[in-house]
Order: C-alpha cells, then structure tokens, then sequence
C-alpha cells in the first residue's frame, strides 16, 4: 500500500507531471468478454494481499460476475500511485487512501471517493511497554520513527494537539517500510499499520525468551481514540466518466459486488485467508489471517451501511490535511475540495442492491476473532 519513502513535495511533483499528460477521458469505451461480461480494472495500492481480500473474494465467489462484470484486479507497487492511474484512464476503479488521493486531485486529477470502505484508521505508533510512552505527550525527548510520503500526518497532528512541537520536541527519524530499526531499539515509536507492521512485531521472537512478542510486551497509540484519525481506504472513480450513464450504471454493480465481498469475508474469515494465499501473496497464511480479521475491525460495524462516507469523518481528514504540517513544513492540501470529490450516490444505490439480496450491510453483530499468528507469519 505505500511506496518508497519521500518527500510529500516530491511525490506530488511526480503526480502533478503525469497528470499533465492526461487529456482527460470521455465516455466509457466498453469492451466484453466472449460470455457477455463488461471488462474492468481496479488497481489496488499495494501487491494483493489481506488488506484487499474483499474485491479478491468479489472475484473468487462470482459477485462480480452476478453483476455482469469481469473485473481484473491490478497489483500496485513501489511505481504505481493507483489514483493517478485511474485518472489516466488505464484503470477504471482505484483504491488509494483519501488524503493522498485528495492531493492527486487538487494536482489536477478528476478523481471521486465513491465508497468509503474502511470507516476507521488502522495507523498506530507503537512502544515498548519499558519505554513508557503512553500517549502522544510521551513523544517528547523520544526517537520517534514515521513513513513519510503522506503517512505520517496523523502522527503529527497527535503530537500537535497534544501541546509538542514536532520540529523541537522530538527526534524524527526516517522510517523504512518494516520494522527492524524499532527492534533494534534506533526508534522508540515506530509507525505501524495494525493489520500489517503490528504483526509483524508479534511474528517475531523476543530475544530475551526466545518466545514471540505478544501484545503485552508493547503499547500503541492508537489515532482513533486521540481524535485525529483520517480516512484511508476508498474506491475511487474517474470523474470525467461518471457523466456517462453507462459508467455511472456500472459504478454501482461495481460497487455492490465489493461491498458483498466485504461482507463475505466478514463471515468466511478462512476462506478470505485461503483465496488471498492462492491470488499470489507472499506473506503468509497467518499473517493473511490477522491482516483480514483486522481490516474488519476497521470496517465492521458499519452504523450507516457499508461503503457510506461520513461527511464529519471527510471533513476531519480534511481539516488535518490543510492544517497540519510535516517535518519538512508541508502541509497534503492547500484547499479545501470541492462537492465533487466525494459523493455518496453509487454506494446508496449499490447497498440497495445488496439489502434485496438480504445481505447485512451493517455488521452490527460483528465480533472479531482470535487469531494466532506463527513465527514469520506462515
């Protein structure tokens, strides 16, 4: 889900350029299969793996299918940022968090959230218990690590409210995409996502006993409960193409076959971890497992239905991406979006669908389950 760490300048200089060569997209251009079946591509953030086992099971269950769609499902990279391939037209549907896709578009990309999928962040900054660092005020006089490249704003926006200046209170290390240098004791508070880097430190032996870390050996500081948490992933569409009827038609079944794939793997935990393993993941069965079971987490319940944005959850991302400042004095947006950036209109029309086909869009009963991890994740 994420690329190489750079600057957030940098990275939207790069968004900015390949946009450029965008000259925009009209109506839809519908190719089919042999059987009928209109073809679609969604480019996903990141190679496949549990964070996306919803639209892998869309795929694997026939849901796509049922709704008339052959949908091809584009790993993404360390090269790939999903919204500017949406935006130049060589994907129909992306994934992509929304302050980052936010940037894209105030770049110049004709972009629209048009399902919400994860209703809650899953960024933490995670100690170890002997560290002390409870909350975000414990930062002060620490290492702290983060991503860069759009990840880190919820960090600093914590640390913000929580009365620190980033620039002088504490050391700000630049953090590689795992989780070695916090082991290694280089950071105090590393970056994690709970349904990846989180497990990846309870997948590894604690060399004191020679046993794995189990959560009790740490602390996190979790970007929800601190009021500062921005919406992350979403399904985007190409904006330009949402004036076609047909395009707009096929956003809906699109997004009804997903949001049914959610729910699936919702109630088929294993199976989501056994299709996932076989679409070509090389992380692990158990890390497979963790993964979905905490991407429920942050889906499930869904008070409004599944997909649906919450205009005070958007707002909030909003908020911190125009106002809160990285290291190097950036801030993701310099204006707010316009009522096009996101609409709730395909996910209404989508959950529709999927509430005549009895399907619970809520999840209002939903219990995460315990789940084991192996060493290594396997």
């Amino acid at each position: 889900m994420r690329s190489p760490a750079t600057t957030l300048r940098a990275w939207l200089a790069v968004t900015a350029l390949a946009l450029a060569a965008v000259t925009g997209c009209s109506t839809t251009d519908t190719t089919t299969t042999a059987d009928g079946l209109t073809k679609v591509k969604l480019q996903l953030q990141w190679f496949k793996q549990g964070q996306f086992a919803g639209y892998l099971a869309a795929a694997n269950q026939g849901f796509y299918k049922e709704q008339g769609l052959a949908v091809d499902i584009l790993d993404g990279g360390t090269d790939i940022v999903p919204q500017t391939v949406l935006a130049q037209g060589q994907a129909d549907y992306a994934i992509a968090w929304v302050p980052k896709a936010l940037a894209s578009r105030e770049a110049g990309a004709g972009i629209t959230d048009v399902a919400q999928i994860f209703q809650r962040s899953g960024t933490k900054q995670v100690a170890f218990k002997s560290a002390g660092i409870n909350g975000p005020a414990d930062l002060k006089g620490k290492k702290v690590g983060n991503w860069g490249y759009g990840n880190e704003f919820e960090l600093f926006a914590g640390m913000t409210r929580a009365g620190l200046d980033p620039a002088k209170d504490v050391t700000l290390v630049q953090q590689q995409f795992d989780m070695n240098a916090f082991l290694g004791h280089d950071i105090d508070a590393a970056q994690a996502m709970s349904y990846n880097e989180y497990a990846q430190l309870l997948e590894t032996k604690n060399p004191a006993n020679g046993k794995l870390y189990t959560a009790d050996d740490f602390t996190t500081i979790d970007w929800n409960d601190q009021g500062v948490a921005m919406l992350q992933d979403a399904v985007w569409a190409n904006s330009e193409k949402l004036k076609d009827p047909k395009y707009q038609e096929q956003t809906v079944k699109f997004i009804a076959a997903s949001l049914k794939g959610w729910a699936f793997c919702r109630d088929h935990l294993d199976t989501c971890r056994d299709l996932t393993v076989a679409a070509g993941s090389t992380l692990g069965a158990s890390h497979q497992q963790w993964q979905i079971n905490e991407v429920n987490k942050l889906i499930w319940p869904s008070p409004n239905g599944i997909g649906t944005i919450d205009p005070s959850a958007w707002d909030r991302t909003v908020t911190i991406a125009k106002q809160t400042r990285n290291q190097e004095g950036h801030t993701v947006l310099t204006r707010t979006p316009d009522d096009d950036a996101y609409t709730n209109d395909y996910v209404v029309k989508a959950l529709d669908l999927l509430k005549s086909q009895s399907i619970d869009i809520i999840g209002g009963g939903y219990a995460p389950q315990a789940v084991t991890l192996a060493e290594g994740g396997k």
